[in-house]
């Protein structure tokens, strides 16, 4: 059975129901500096304009001590809910114990907090769900590999539940029957990053260590992966490079012919449902404590579909 998410009977039994145009939303977001995440941040501010209600948002600039304070902030602000896209899911707890205790509704977004099952009453999580997003990504570079080759696997943060989560999925597809001639022979963490990537792979050329595909946690790492193939003058089809998020650079390098596979995240649909969340707990209604946004697999076969959009 689902739990549901309920804020306080006895202030909505006493009061008139608050318009959205009366709320005030503080949204603390893990970076700005990050496509994904910039996608996001706009889906936020879109939906919010929507409802007519008003969202301070505030760049964490992955700090963690900066995104604790930025949630102290909202709360001695009296805000009627926040919206919190986490730097370090492990710090997760302690932001939950703060906004319960200050009676606010809190609204994860992106994500997964490290406390998901444990959430209190009036919090909730929208997100994708991370297990598909990996497991999607290497299903199709099996495919294309005929289940036989050697990878080499870029990680996001590895404080980080998606990055850990996606991992976990490319090695549980490779030990599928169909795909078990698959062999990780490097993984390492490029922390999200294009320029990050680029080194991670211009490192594992110079140790020449050979794969026949890359299977990255995001975009930008395999962007960066790419830049660093082509630079070593490898021939792009001589290698499968995926990723996740199917942002506009990564849509743009298919099209070109460099990426492979990407994952769409609809980061315009997390903005919209954790902002619908954030609303209806503040106006003391029932909410789903999971928001699952699906992830689609992008290939060049169905590229046009997500150009256009």
């Amino acid at each position: 059975m689902k739990k549901l998410v309920l804020t306080a009977l006895a202030v909505s039994a006493i009061s008139a129901p608050i318009s959205a145009g009366e709320l005030k939303i503080g949204v603390s977001m893990a970076a700005f500096d990050d496509n994904f995440l910039t996608t996001l941040r706009y889906g936020i501010e879109a939906a919010a304009e929507s409802e007519k209600a008003f969202v301070q948002i505030e760049d964490g600039k992955n700090d963690v001590g900066a995104q604790l304070n930025q949630i102290q902030n909202f709360i001695a602000l009296g805000v009627d809910a926040i919206i919190v896209n986490p730097v370090d899911t492990d710090a997760t707890i302690s932001i939950s114990d703060d906004a319960q205790a200050a009676g606010i509704p809190l609204i994860y977004v992106n994500r997964q907090p490290i406390n998901v099952k444990q959430l209190p009453d009036n919090q909730a999580f929208v997100a994708s769900n991370e297990l598909e997003s990996g497991t999607f990504q290497t299903e199709e570079v099996c495919r294309l590999l005929g289940g036989k080759g050697k990878i080499v696997v870029m990680m996001g943060e590895l404080s980080n539940q998606a990055a850990l989560q996606r991992t976990k999925d490319i090695h549980d597809v490779i030990k599928r029957p169909e795909c078990n001639g698959l062999e990780v022979v490097a993984e390492q963490t490029a922390l999200w990053s294009r320029t990050k990537g680029n080194d991670l792979m211009t490192n594992w050329i110079s140790a020449g260590i050979e794969f026949d595909a890359v299977i990255s946690n995001n975009d930008e790492m395999a962007i960066g992966a790419i830049q660093a193939l082509k630079a070593s003058g490898r021939s792009m089809d001589s290698v499968v490079v995926a990723g996740i998020d199917a942002t506009s650079d990564a849509l743009a390098s298919m099209k070109a012919g460099d990426l492979d596979v990407t994952v769409f995240q609809n980061a315009a649909g997390q903005g919209r449902g954790a902002v619908t969340a954030a609303i209806m707990l503040a106006q003391g209604k029932e909410v789903e404590q999971k928001v699952w946004i699906p992830f689609e697999l992008v290939t060049p076969k169905n590229l046009a579909k997500y150009m256009a959009n």
